[in-house]
């Protein structure tokens, strides 16, 4: 059976013109496989293979011009060829070359966002460019079993509690149906989407992708163990950017399936009645804000005093309040001493303030923390210096010691944080490709917490000027006197502002409430143009919005504020 494939609805855009044909007469495809690529002057969109099968037909070329109903392409879909196709993710997955050896001017280890970035950077660079992962997808742990995935989960857990706490203010639904299957297809179909995008964009920029684990052999070669044997890979220049992985603890059992890290959380696998979140960062935070949402009865524990230890306490205090009302347990300063496995559940001893106790439960989370690949690459054979914690020492330029061996992200240092991986990537592959006048030179790095409030903060925060003595003032507007945090149904949120007290400059920011994680960039821009109270304060920020209270805490400091009495300094 052959099927036409057109344009779908691409909404306002029309007469778009073609940039990218990525398939071929006679090319097995699977659904959301890339056919074509489009370019407007406001984006570039990828139309995928709405049904598997064998390209039969190319209806459109290089530069036609399409639109909504515009056929592309003719799709063989008998079944004949069924057992032929291959799933999406198969589809876009990278290709292990055989036993022979490869060359790569350069050479990027790990396809997270800092590895794909690179990767492309230094081939839009005009850089032939190898590009190397141990997953059967590109995108690394943030897009595969992290960031992504956790962040539409986390969006099905807020509607949920919109739907049920909006009982309060005259709209009640019925107890929601939810269907596991379904939720964690829809998560998958995301994952999926984004890979295979990847996937097309290194085959447009012909990047040669390897999947297989990699370690170096010398200061100019690695080898990697894929699934058709060892082949090694020589190179001119290297960018590492191996990523992290979860921290285990030796004493818990190990191979019990009831014991899982975050990307056992993010499987979705089944809603256990009883969880232990071990750890109370952002990460265990975030996994609990979502089986708590699916009907999980949550513990959280933490070896700290606090949740998101090192935060300042009163942007951790209107989540923790939230929390507390939510979940079974949230016991801070405690140590989990030991698990017994049993039949029927999971039995934690614990060790806190009050003394010792135990609980049974149906899972445990394991979220303290993450650790560098960096001793994983075998980087003594290519004279790589690592520091006793993994992380790989870099200068400026993101160069190791060894100077054609670059390293970004996780495995050079905190914050572990993709975006932070992403723009050291563009600088390494600048730096790689012979454009040496940069340094990375990043004021501040954003961090969010995706709870729910969330938390966002950027720059110097007020236990750190605290510490270092610095000469700080504060405004501080609570989302209570906010008409637009009002209108959501929420008033515990605030935006604090800390600023230098004698020039008026910001220093920092802390944002908890709903949406937290976009209004902080307003902040983070503000830090790096050098910015003081009166540049944000004059601001004209739109009414009602969250963001103006971005412009009302700058007018707390100044002593300016309206919306709230203030009493002179």
């Amino acid at each position: 059976m052959k099927t036409e494939v057109a344009i779908p609805d691409i909404g306002d855009f029309k007469n778009v013109p073609v940039i990218g044909i990525a398939v071929a007469p006679g090319q097995v495809v699977a659904v959301e496989d890339v056919l074509i690529t489009l370019e407007s002057d406001k984006a570039t969109l990828e139309i995928p293979a709405p049904v598997a099968g064998r390209i039969v037909d190319i209806l459109v070329k290089l530069g036609d011009r399409v639109g909504r109903g515009t056929p592309i392409v003719t799709i063989e879909t008998a079944s004949a060829a069924a057992d032929t196709l291959a799933a999406p993710a198969q589809a876009a997955a990278p290709r292990s070359p055989g036993p022979a050896a490869l060359h790569a001017p350069i050479l990027v280890l790990g396809a997270g966002p800092g590895g794909y970035t690179a990767a492309f950077r230094a081939a839009d660079l005009g850089q032939k460019v190898v590009l190397i992962d141990a997953r059967d997808r590109l995108g690394g742990v943030c897009l595969n079993v992290g960031c992504i995935p956790s962040k539409a989960l986390l969006h099905a857990a807020k509607v949920l509690d919109d739907a049920d706490s909006f009982a309060a203010h005259g709209i009640a639904f019925a107890p929601p149906a939810i269907d596991l299957a379904k939720l964690r297809g829809w998560k998958d179909g995301i994952v999926s989407r984004l890979t295979n995008g990847l996937a097309g964009l290194a085959r447009q920029r012909k990047v040669e992708t390897v999947q297989g684990h990699a370690t170096f052999t010398g200061p100019n070669a690695v080898s990697v163990r894929t699934s058709d044997g060892e082949i090694s890979i020589s190179f001119d220049k290297a960018i590492i950017a191996a990523g992290a992985e979860p921290v285990t603890l030796p004493f818990l059992p190990q191979g019990d399936p009831r014991i899982i890290d975050s990307t056992g959380a993010l499987a979705l696998d089944k809603i256990p009645e009883r969880l232990l979140v071990l750890g109370g960062g952002i990460i265990g935070l975030e996994m609990a804000t979502v089986y708590g949402a699916l009907g999980a009865r949550i513990t959280i524990v933490e070896l700290m005093a606090q949740l998101i230890p090192g935060l300042d306490e009163d942007l951790v205090a209107p989540l923790q309040k939230r929390l507390e009302k939510r979940h079974e347990h949230i016991w801070l300063s405690t140590k989990l001493t030991a698990v017994e496995v049993g039949r029927d559940g999971l039995t934690a001893h614990f060790a806190g303030p009050h003394g010792t106790t135990n609980a049974v439960f149906d899972q445990i989370l394991v979220a303290v923390g993450r650790r560098p690949n960096g001793a994983k690459l075998g980087a003594a054979a290519a004279g790589i210096a690592i520091d006793g914690r993994g992380f790989i020492p870099v200068d400026g330029q993101m160069r190791t010691n060894v100077p054609h061996i670059f390293a970004i992200g996780d495995v050079v240092g905190q914050p572990m944080l993709a975006h932070k991986a992403v723009h050291q990537a563009k600088l390494a592959a600048e730096v790689a490709s012979g454009h040496d006048k940069q340094a990375f030179d990043a004021r501040v790095i954003p961090a969010v917490a995706y709870t729910d409030p969330e938390i966002a903060w950027a720059g110097m925060t007020e236990n750190e000027a605290k510490a270092k003595a610095v000469r700080y003032g504060k405004g501080v507007f609570p989302w209570a006197a906010s008409g637009r945090s009002l209108s959501l149904g929420r008033d515990e949120g605030l935006t604090k502002l800390i600023f230098d007290e004698t020039s008026g400059r910001i220093l920092g920011a802390g944002i908890v409430g709903p949406s937290a994680g976009e209004l902080i960039a307003e902040v983070a821009l503000a830090i790096e143009m050098g910015a003081d109270a009166t540049d944000i304060g004059l601001t004209i920020h739109a009414h009602p919005t969250l963001s103006e209270t971005i412009g009302m805490a700058a007018d707390a400091f100044e002593g300016t504020l309206t919306d709230l009495y203030l009493p002179k300094r």
